[in-house]
């Protein structure tokens, strides 16, 4: 499940996609996705947008669920897909790594021994990467602890989504 056109500048790499956007057939269409359109002062219209934010997952297809909670992406997905993606998309500026299947795959053993960690050194992979927590409204405790995402990165996000969704 991606969304993407050469033309886009921003590049959103999360994990895979959860039983309600299986179901739809669109990315993030879920209480994370609203989280996420949010942290990115984005609406639904300009999020969707091809031309100007891509959506590629790690994993492309839904990976089902266990216990109530969906599944990891397939090991084998990112390394096949996640190369052709980049290669098909010339003009992506910034990619979100949201959650730590995209920071695994894309940062590799550039990352921290946490994701609160990684997260927190977003900008040792800055200009080309943003590592982001998960959004899910699951994630509340987590946020909880680490005020610092909100106050430090959000805005520094915001600011620079913005100059690649708008211009």
């Amino acid at each position: 499940m991606f969304r993407a056109s050469p033309s886009a500048r921003l590049l959103i790499v999360g994990q895979a996609p959860g039983r309600r956007v299986h179901e739809t057939g669109i990315p993030w269409n879920d209480p994370s996705g609203e989280v996420l359109r949010d942290w990115l002062v984005t609406d639904r219209d300009t999020f969707y947008d091809t031309s100007r934010i891509a959506i590629v997952p790690v994993g492309l297809c839904y990976p089902g669920t266990v216990d109530g909670a969906d599944l990891p992406p397939p090991r084998q997905c990112a390394p096949l897909w996640q190369p052709r993606f980049r290669a098909a998309l010339p003009r992506i500026e910034l990619t979100l790594l949201v959650g730590s299947y995209a920071q695994n795959y894309h940062l590799g053993s550039r990352r921290k021994a946490s994701l609160a960690e990684t997260t927190r050194a977003w900008r040792e992979y800055a200009p080309r990467f943003v590592p982001l927590p998960h959004p899910s409204p699951r994630n509340q405790p987590w946020f909880a602890r680490h005020p610092w995402f909100e106050s430090q990165v959000l805005p520094a996000l915001r600011t620079r989504v913005r100059s690649l969704v708008t211009s």
